[in-house]
């Protein structure tokens, strides 16, 4: 006697795989950083969208902090105000704050609130600036041994993640607009989106960050290869840092302060992969670049 497989029996077992996933992701807080590619590209932004609505309705607790770079780009442009990067952030003058702060709340954070609450009414858009979430202070980068004005960009000097951890607790999924108010001058500051993921990855003791951009994670000797490095440690990260191009600075700098803020890992993957945030919570390994804690900082006493 044969017994007929039910058509649904491959799903079936697929459900019953994911059970030691879903039971480590309990309640685990994840910070994601959408920018780049996956933020153009229609497709990417909807299966990103549906991906964090899984992630979330699967036990997690994802936290997402947008970038906008094509958008202002093009905003700018529109208005006939010049694009320029130094030391891989982009120098904004008050004008040019005035279209970021724009773009990003207003038009860039709406809808991606609108589609990930095509797939479930979780999503609830919120800046650095409501509740205070993030204060700021003007960034002064050094270049070339000078210290070079950049206009309205922000370090960020203290995250207040009450208003954040509310949402959360109420089953929500924050999607947060990098801008912030200077506790200084009063005045709304662009905040580089790596940056302030990385900081609000620390401040709410995520248990990771990542970083979807636009290459497949942190090359080995860059642009002479293409291979990607697959695990560093904190220092072995720091060590690189000096030799790495301007846009990838922001990133790494950042996975590097919230390992060492407390993040158990951060990682880098590449945002034009469909479900690549899925993709990197199901794989064990060969996703992008993680980076890890330094063995001495991870251990924790008997």
């Amino acid at each position: 006697m044969t017994t007929r497989q039910h058509p649904a029996l491959a799903k079936a077992r697929s459900v019953g795989e994911a059970l030691p996933w879903l039971t480590r992701h309990q309640d685990r807080t994840v910070v994601i950083k959408l920018g780049g590619h996956a933020m153009v590209d229609e497709a990417l932004t909807a299966a990103f969208a549906r991906d964090v609505v899984f992630l979330r309705y699967a036990g997690l607790k994802p936290v997402i902090v947008h970038g906008g770079g094509p958008q202002i780009g093009a905003e700018l442009e529109r208005r006939g105000l010049a694009s320029e990067f130094r030391a891989g952030l982009r120098v904004t003058s008050t004008p040019a704050m005035n279209v970021v702060r724009m773009v990003l709340a207003g038009q860039v954070q709406r809808e991606l609130v609108g589609l990930i609450n095509a797939y479930g009414p979780l999503a609830v858009g919120i800046t650095g600036e409501d509740a205070d979430t993030l204060t700021a202070t003007r960034h002064v980068p050094w270049i070339d041994g000078e210290p070079v004005d950049i206009g309205r960009v922000g370090d960020i000097s203290r995250v207040d993640t009450g208003a954040i951890e509310a949402l959360l607790a109420d089953g929500r999924i924050p999607v947060v607009s990098p801008v912030a108010r200077s506790a200084e001058d009063g005045h709304v500051y662009n905040v580089n989106a790596d940056t302030a993921a990385a900081a609000l990855a620390t401040a709410l003791r995520a248990q990771e960050l990542i970083m979807l951009t636009d290459v497949e994670g942190l090359y080995a000797g860059w642009p002479l290869s293409d291979e990607v490095i697959g695990r560093l440690t904190a220092r072995e990260l720091e060590k690189l840092l000096p030799e790495l191009a301007d846009g990838m600075v922001p990133k790494m700098t950042g996975c590097l302060h919230a390992v060492r803020g407390g993040v158990d890992m951060a990682r880098v993957i590449d945002g034009r992969v469909p479900h690549a945030i899925l993709l990197e919570m199901f794989a064990d390994e060969g996703v992008g670049t993680v980076i890890v804690p330094d063995l001495e900082e991870a251990e924790v006493p008997a």
